[in-house]
């Protein structure tokens, strides 16, 4: 069981999960149990933000929010070692599944604050970027940045995949060795998660096994003609990217990605730009992070 601390903080996005935060009454829950509410207006710096709370003696932090904002805080907290808190507030809440917390107990999560269980588990960065589930190139970056998909997820990716597929379209330029010592000149996929999903669609959501395994997931395909571009939409749909036959799988602790330009990078549903080279790399038992101990 591991102890309880000082000062603690929870940083809030009202705005994540429709207003889930609002809905669940974060903030009041947060005081009636002694932990600091700071609730996140539009553009504010959340990394930021949880840094300078550490440095001021903050000793666990936690996030209520989606994914993205799930890792900017959990960075803060890796870079000087302090207990992290995830609260499922957002829309999906993929890493807090995968680390075993009941998505649909939002104010339980906050437990994990008092007395809980602590373990360590694995963060990805790539580029120094620190991520918790997943980067996406290729096809899924591309979609990530339209506007409709943060409303519309499943109905945009089937939307725009045979677009983007359509004829003559090319490869993107992604630049790497597969596990066979083979370099790719292009992929119109290219998975690389925080530890192995199975099964995995696009954006890389599944489920993992494993949080602690200290290595890359790594999924790669070209897609060539009708018939695999109908096989890609299918096996998307099932959530199983896997089953499509040109796949390739495999996992390292490292991958380097190389490309002529910028590249577009779907970042735990996130749509951010990169410039290369890309050095994507397994942080093992990076993050100390906290868990209710009725979960």
């Amino acid at each position: 069981m591991a102890p309880r601390f000082g000062r603690r903080v929870l940083f809030v996005n009202p705005k994540a999960g429709g207003g889930k935060s609002e809905r669940f009454d974060l903030v009041a829950e947060c005081c009636s149990r002694g932990i600091v509410p700071v609730v996140l207006a539009p553009g504010d710096d959340v990394r930021a933000l949880a840094l300078a709370e550490v440095t001021v003696g903050a000793e666990v932090i936690g996030m209520a929010g989606g994914d993205g904002s799930q890792a900017a805080v959990a960075t803060a907290a890796s870079a000087h070692d302090v207990p992290f808190v995830c609260v499922p507030a957002g829309t999906r809440n993929h890493f807090a599944a995968d680390i075993g917390i009941d998505r649909s107990d939002v104010v339980g999560a906050l437990d994990a604050f008092d007395h809980a269980e602590e373990r360590r588990i694995d963060m990805a960065s790539v580029n120094g970027r620190v991520y918790l589930n997943t980067a996406s190139l290729g096809l899924y970056a591309r979609i990530v940045s339209s506007p409709q998909y943060r409303d519309a997820k499943a109905k945009t990716v089937a939307q725009m995949l045979p677009d983007l597929l359509g004829p003559g379209s090319e490869p993107f330029d992604l630049r790497f060795t597969g596990p066979d010592g083979v370099t790719w000149a292009g992929a119109h996929v290219l998975l690389v998660s925080n530890n192995r999903y199975e099964p995995v669609n696009l954006g890389g959501q599944g489920a993992r096994g494993r949080m602690d395994s200290g290595i890359l997931g790594v999924i790669a395909a070209v897609v060539r003609g009708p018939e695999e571009i109908a096989d890609l939409v299918a096996a998307e749909r099932a959530g199983a990217i896997q089953r499509f036959p040109p796949v390739s799988a495999w996992t390292t602790p490292t991958l380097h990605v190389d490309s002529g330009g910028p590249v577009e990078i779907g970042l735990d549903g996130e749509a951010i730009v990169m410039d290369p080279p890309l050095l994507f790399e397994s942080r093992p038992g990076a993050l100390r992070i906290r868990l209710p101990v009725r979960r």
